[in-house]
This record gives structure tokens, C-alpha cells and sequence, in this order.
């Protein structure tokens, strides 16, 4: 019997890539490196924690909301269910409930956001704030896109940040979701125990179900 697909949906990290527009960059350097006769290579890491595929954690819109290290981890493993919306213009209350149909517990959205992966998207599907607000009354765990952001580029209010966060829905951003079959997945895309962090960069992998 074979082993269940595996895919990677985590977008790759490097020094340099396309951040949100004044985003702290991304960079790797060395602290310690073979090549210039340390016993060993130590890479330093500095970047947002918004950087690639991430989690938004409570505290990122909310107050009073728990930082990243302190968010229920149950919400990042587990079934999910992956659909396509790259031919949708809208993702309004009516896509809602055609989701919602297929009851998922978590979900996962293909917009092909990323149509270059070295230039940032700013113009990308995102749901509306009645159906993220539906979403999250239907018990909805945890919304992920492979877009940027569940909000629009240029929102100022962040209103679907704002419904999902005040519900406990987590939040995935910056999925590689190109070339995974839609339908019914396992999704493990822990983030690290940040004690102080709004959110994550998380390494995210759908597995099969059994």
C-alpha cells in the first residue's frame, strides 16, 4: 500500500524575496561559516514574522488577543479542505455558503495570487467580511489563502483580519497551493512558539488522508 501524497504548500524563504510593501526584508547571513575556517556554518536570520507562509496570531488585530506562541495549536492540523476561486471575481456570501456546503473544518483558498513568485501581488481575491463572518458562525477553524493577505492590498480597516480574529478562526496568508488537487486534505502548519510575536512563519504540508 502506498504512502498518501504529500505536498509542500510552504512558500521558500531566502534572502531578498518579495515582502509586503515596507515590510521589514528578509535576509540570511552567517555568524559563523566553513568557507572562512569556523568549525561550522551558523546562519543568522532576520525578517518579519510575516515573512513567506504565515500565521496571523490573535494579537496581530486584537489588543487583548493572545500573541502567536499562546494560540490553540489545534486549529493548524488537521482536515481541510482545499477549493479552487481563481475563476471567481467575488468571494461574498454566496461563495460562502457554496463552501459551507461541503462543511469543511478548516479551509483553504486558491486564488493564484502569486502569478510571479518574485513579484508581490497586490491585486488578489479575497473573502468578503459577511462571508468570513459566516465562515466563522459555521465553525469554521481556520481560513487559509495563498494570497497575501485574507483582506485586500489596499484595505485600511482589515475587516476580515478584524471578523476572523474577534471569532478564534486562525489565519493562514502566503500558501503555495499551485498544483494541489482541490478536495479533502490533512493540514499540519504549526507556528513557532513566539512568546512576543503577532504571528508565525510556519512550514505548512498537506498530507493525504488515509
Amino acid at each position: 500500500m502506498s504512502d498518501p501524497p504529500l505536498y509542500d504548500v510552504t512558500r521558500p524563504v531566502r534572502s531578498g524575496m518579495p515582502v509586503w510593501p515596507g515590510d521589514a526584508p528578509c535576509c540570511v547571513s552567517w555568524t559563523w561559516s566553513m568557507a572562512n575556517g569556523d568549525a561550522a556554518n551558523v546562519a543568522e536570520l532576520r525578517m518579519s514574522a510575516h515573512t513567506g507562509t504565515h500565521a496571523d496570531g490573535p494579537f496581530h488585530l486584537c489588543a487583548e488577543g493572545a500573541r502567536i506562541g499562546a494560540a490553540p495549536l489545534e486549529a493548524f492540523l488537521g482536515p481541510a479542505l482545499l477549493v479552487d476561486a481563481r475563476d471567481r471575481e467575488a468571494l461574498d456570501e454566496e461563495w460562502a455558503h457554496e463552501v459551507l456546503a461541503m462543511q469543511p473544518q478548516r479551509l483553504l483558498v486558491r486564488t493564484g495570487a502569486w502569478s510571479d513568485p518574485d513579484v508581490f501581488p497586490t491585486r488578489f481575491a479575497t473573502p468578503s467580511a459577511g462571508a468570513a463572518r459566516l465562515l466563522a458562525e459555521a465553525g469554521v477553524l481556520l481560513l487559509g489563502t495563498d494570497a497575501p493577505s485574507v483582506d485586500p492590498y489596499d484595505s485600511a480597516e482589515l475587516p476580515v483580519h478584524r471578523v476572523l480574529c474577534a471569532a478564534g478562526v486562525a489565519i493562514l496568508e502566503n500558501l503555495v497551493l499551485d498544483g494541489v488537487p482541490s478536495g479533502a486534505w490533512e493540514l499540519i502548519a504549526l507556528p513557532l512558539r513566539l512568546e512576543e510575536a503577532d504571528a508565525s512563519p510556519v512550514r505548512a504540508v498537506l498530507r493525504g488522508l488515509a
